[in-house]
């Protein structure tokens, strides 16, 4: 509560008091209004200004807390350094190979990519499609069973069950045969799901070398902000072979009676990967590690990423998030939308878009561009889907086409197609959280044939399973729904 109304409202206050509340209260105000909107977007700004204003006490407190998008100094002139090592290489070029067949707007996304988080494009590359969770364990396990040399392990959720027992057991296996395993679990993410703790307890036993990433362990001198988490998904394996995609390692259901009584299955997609983009996951890997342990993974990370010239997928590895020091994937994201000459498709289960990526959108829907967004009709965060619904006249009016997935599947896949040509896939939500406070990475594709495989899926599965949102019916929706919505929105920007 505003303490100048407490002060009004009571007869109790001694005069001295009042005058210090009242002019520290000023004092807040006034440093808010030129400190605040430094260096952050303005929707950001006016929102922690109105947190403020509205509980100034409270509202600065949580400021100081939550105001700042970036890890600490340390941890990011880490990640410089690691950037720095790649870099050299690479030997400063953008893209690895022959480039001239590239569209220059590609090639300008490959330069984009290349300045932010260092890793170049590369020729050379595979990918197949793994659509199921629970099968895509099972095809990990089988790649970690053949491991010699080392395994490394990075996902956001882990927990211990029967479907992902295979997996977990075979990375206790390999430890067991000599294999170097190395494993970084989110603490924050997989701290209260089934199936943690037991894993935790296991891992302890194993003597596999593991870490919590951005721990939150006050009593052993752990602790990251809250609300900064590393939500990437990768492993690799020998350097010969990669995973990366939407999935955590737990069942469809996250293991809990709530899910499994509302019928909650969980929908990913993920790409196993081989050619040089399994060096780039690998660098991504081992700049985490360094950032948590301290150790630079000499003997597992290759100097030198190498590209084939003349065959195989165009790709480049995308990492983002507040280790770096400006929005890596948005970036990404807006340039190729603004690029797009005749389709783009967005999948994201959490659609909180800030105003630059709105623009783009609606940019390119009113310039002719199909632009399609596929959204679930149900989700696991009711603020988050109130917020995201908020955005739906604005696209809707510019001629966005909004699809949802049917409920009850949780829809938790995340791709991007732009033309014939363009997909990524990864581990980023179209959100403000997965573009400033989560550690994320992207697989950024170029080949005409796979995007044809991905706009088939879209067609067959998530078209298939979907329902066109009724923009009639849509629009007749209560004020108080309308009231709800917008006061989801306005707190989705505190970020």
């Amino acid at each position: 509560m505003d303490p100048l109304f407490l002060i009004t409202a009571s007869a109790d206050w001694p005069t001295w008091v009042a005058g210090i509340i009242i002019a520290v209260d000023l004092v807040i105000r006034f440093v808010a209004l030129g400190w605040i909107p430094y260096r952050r977007k303005p929707t950001t700004a006016l929102g922690w200004l109105m947190a403020i204003f509205l509980i100034p006490y409270v509202g600065i407190l949580a400021f100081l807390i939550f105001g700042s998008t970036k890890l600490p100094r340390s941890r990011r002139e880490k990640q410089s350094r690691i950037n720095d090592y790649i870099r050299e290489g690479t030997e400063e070029k953008a893209i690895l190979g022959r480039s001239e067949h590239l569209p220059l707007p590609l090639a300008t996304s490959a330069q984009l990519n290349y300045s932010l988080g260092a890793l170049p494009m590369t020729h050379g590359n595979e990918f197949s499609l793994q659509e199921d969770n629970h099968q895509c364990y099972l095809d990990m396990a089988a790649e970690v069973d053949r491991a010699t040399t080392y395994v490394h392990f990075e996902f956001y959720i882990v927990a211990m069950d029967e479907t992902t027992a295979p997996l977990l057991e075979s990375l206790f296996a390999a430890h067991a045969r000599g294999v170097k395993v190395r494993i970084l679990i989110d603490h924050l993410g997989s701290a209260g799901y089934p199936g943690y703790s037991e894993l935790v307890k296991q891992l302890d036993a194993s003597g596999i070398s593991w870490r919590r990433c951005l721990p939150i362990r006050p009593w052993r001198l752990e602790y990251q902000r809250p609300d900064l988490r590393n939500h990437r998904k990768i492993l690799v394996v020998d350097g010969e072979v990669a995973y990366t995609g939407s999935l955590n390692v737990i069942d469809r259901s996250y293991n809990k009676k709530s899910n499994v009584r509302k019928g909650f299955q969980w929908k990913d997609l993920a790409v196993r990967c081989t050619g040089p983009v399994v060096a780039e996951l690998n660098a991504v890997f081992a700049s985490d590690w360094y950032a948590e342990t301290g150790d630079i993974l000499a003997d597992e990370y290759e100097e030198t990423i190498e590209s084939s010239h003349d065959s195989g997928v165009m790709a480049q590895v995308v990492p983002s998030g507040p280790g770096f020091e400006l929005e890596n994937n948005l970036m990404l994201f807006n340039h190729l939308i603004y690029n797009a000459n005749h389709s783009v498709v967005i999948c994201s289960p959490y659609f909180v878009p800030d105003e630059s990526l709105m623009k783009a959108m609606v940019t390119e829907s009113r310039s002719g561009v199909d632009v399609r967004l596929y959204v679930g009709a149900t989700s696991n965060n009711a603020i988050t889907q109130k917020a995201q619904q908020s955005y739906y006249d604005d696209l809707v009016d510019a001629g966005v086409r909004i699809f949802e997935y049917h409920a009850p599947t949780v829809l938790h896949s995340k791709f991007v197609l732009i033309d014939d040509e363009v997909t990524i896939i990864g581990s980023s939500n179209m959100d403000e959280r997965s573009f400033a406070l989560n550690m994320e990475v992207s697989l950024f594709i170029v080949d005409k044939e796979f995007t044809a495989r991905m706009y088939q899926l879209e067609l067959d599965d998530y078209r298939e399973n979907s329902v066109e949102l009724d923009v009639a019916a849509w629009r007749e929706r209560s004020i108080g729904r309308k009231y709800v919505e917008s006061l989801a929105r306005l707190t989705s920007s505190l970020q």
